[in-house]
């Protein structure tokens, strides 16, 4: 049988003649789509029915939400926040572009009033954050505070890539110039 590209609430056949598979559902005997993508059919071994199965061209996007551990890029640093791009949610890879914000009293848990985010993070900085809130319509609300949680990844100014000293400090292999960030402490 040839592939048939399938909309949500087309009809598929009855469902005597076949089993609902994943993307399908059965109405008043009915089998119909609820996804979008291409018509599957497929014997079973161990049911005389063939299923029928609706296969997405594309999978869904990891999408960020409260509590989620995501690993994004610094594009833009100001006195009370860092601007995020988040790149992975979970382990899950992003296919649509999601933005953070790191506000200034999400970056550590103590001592949250002498934080300076020109101290804590650069434009180019990866970092690994929580989503803790959903934030306002342009972006989720990010969090740091957790030893876990900070700067995996950052460039120093002569393009070396920098080694954590201790949990505010990088240090740049080639100068031996020492930078502020907030590191994330290795797991």
């Amino acid at each position: 049988m040839a592939s048939t590209i399938v909309t949500p609430g087309q009809r598929l056949g009855y469902a005597q003649d076949f089993t609902a598979g994943s993307g399908t559902y059965e109405r008043d005997g009915l089998l119909y789509a609820s996804v979008v993508g291409v018509k599957k059919v497929l014997k079973d071994a161990t049911s005389h029915l063939e299923t029928i199965t609706i296969v997405r061209e594309k999978e869904q996007s990891a999408v960020p939400s409260v509590g989620s551990m995501i690993t994004g890029k610094i594009t833009k640093v100001n006195p009370r926040f860092a601007s995020v791009s988040i790149n992975v949610v979970d382990s899950t890879p992003c296919r649509e572009d999601f933005q953070g914000v790191i506000r200034v009293q999400d970056v550590r848990a103590t001592e949250r009033d002498k934080v300076k985010i020109y101290n804590s993070f650069r434009p180019g900085d990866i970092v690994r954050a929580q989503v803790i809130s959903l934030g306002d319509a342009r972006s989720y609300y990010l969090s740091t505070a957790q030893n876990e949680l900070g700067v995996i990844f950052a460039k120093s100014v002569a393009g070396e890539t920098m080694i954590p000293v201790s949990w505010q400090e990088m240090q740049c292999p080639k100068t031996k110039v020492i930078e502020y960030r907030k590191c994330a402490k290795p797991f």
